[in-house]
C-alpha cells in the first residue's frame, strides 16, 4: 500500500532531508585521496547526531556503517573500513537520516583527484537521469515515466542502468511502496499522487547492467567490473509539483 504524507510529515522530512544534505555537503569537502572510508563514516555518525538526527543505515538489517560507501565498481552497499582512496577513485556515498520519526535519503558519487573522461562523463550523466526522471514525478504523471526517462537518459549515452536494486517509497519507514524501477515503459504503474514520496536512485553502470554481490554479503560490484555511479534524492510529489526534500 502507498501510504500518503501529510504536510507536516512531509515538513519533518524536510528536516530530515535537510541534515543529509548538510552531512553529505561536509563528506564532499572531506573527499580526497588518503582519506579513508571509516574516517569518512565517522565524520557522518557525528555530523548526523550534531544535528538531532540518527543514522537509518546503522544496524539495518544488520549492516555495520552509518553510509554506504562504495568505490569505482561497487554498486551499493560498500562497507565503510580501512581502504584509503587515491586520486583517479569514484566514490558513491549513500547518507540516510531518521529525525523525529522520519527519514531522508540521498547519494552522491564523488570524484577523487583527477578522474578519467569516462569516470566524469559516467557522473554527469547519471546525475542528470536524476533529474530527469524527478522533472516526471509529478501528480497525474504514473510511476513508470520516472523510470523511463532515467532509463533513456542513461542509455542514449551508451551506459546502462541496474535491474536488480531499484528507488522507493519513504516515510516513517525508510523502504515503503511503491519500487522505484530506474528502467520501464512510460504510462506504467501506479498514478501518482500528491502526498507520494519517493527515493528516486539510478545506478548507472560503464558496462553490463548486472551486478553481483560479494563475500561479505553487502557490497554490490558490476559483473564487469566496470565503473558504476549511484545519485539519489528524497522527492515529495506535490500540487505544484515535485520538491526535492534532500536538496541543501
Amino acid at each position: 500500500m502507498i501510504v500518503l504524507k501529510s504536510s507536516q510529515e512531509i515538513d519533518k522530512m524536510r528536516q530530515a532531508g535537510r541534515i543529509v544534505a548538510e552531512t553529505l555537503a561536509e563528506l564532499g569537502e572531506t573527499v580526497k585521496p588518503g582519506v579513508t572510508t571509516l574516517e569518512l563514516d565517522a565524520l557522518a555518525r557525528r555530523r548526523i547526531k550534531q544535528s538531532g538526527g540518527s543514522p537509518a543505515f546503522l544496524g539495518y538489517h544488520g549492516f555495520p556503517a552509518s553510509i554506504c560507501a562504495s568505490i569505482n565498481e561497487e554498486v551499493v552497499h560498500g562497507i565503510p573500513g580501512l581502504r584509503r582512496l587515491k586520486s583517479g577513485d569514484i566514490i558513491s556515498i549513500d547518507v540516510g537520516v531518521c529525525y523525529k520519526g522520519y527519514y531522508g535519503d540521498s547519494t552522491v558519487t564523488f570524484p577523487v583527484g583527477e578522474i578519467s573522461n569516462l569516470a566524469q562523463r559516467l557522473i554527469d550523466v547519471s546525475r542528470n537521469s536524476l533529474y530527469r526522471g524527478i522533472e516526471n514525478a509529478r501528480a497525474g504523471n504514473r510511476l513508470y515515466d520516472i523510470s523511463s526517462a532515467i532509463q533513456v537518459t542513461a542509455e542514449s549515452e551508451g551506459f546502462s542502468v541496474v535491474r536488480n536494486y531499484v528507488g522507493h517509497g519513504i516515510g516513517s519507514q525508510m523502504h515503503e511502496e511503491p519500487q522505484v524501477p530506474n528502467f520501464g515503459k512510460p504510462g506504467r504503474g501506479p498514478k501518482l499522487e500528491a502526498g507520494m514520496v519517493l527515493a528516486i536512485e539510478p545506478m548507472v553502470n560503464a558496462g553490463t547492467w548486472e551486478v553481483e554481490t560479494l563475500q561479505d554479503s553487502w557490497t554490490v560490484v558490476t559483473r564487469d567490473r566496470k565503473l558504476s555511479v549511484h545519485f539519489e534524492h528524497t522527492v515529495a510529489i506535490l500540487e505544484n509539483g515535485p520538491e526535492i526534500l534532500t536538496a541543501l
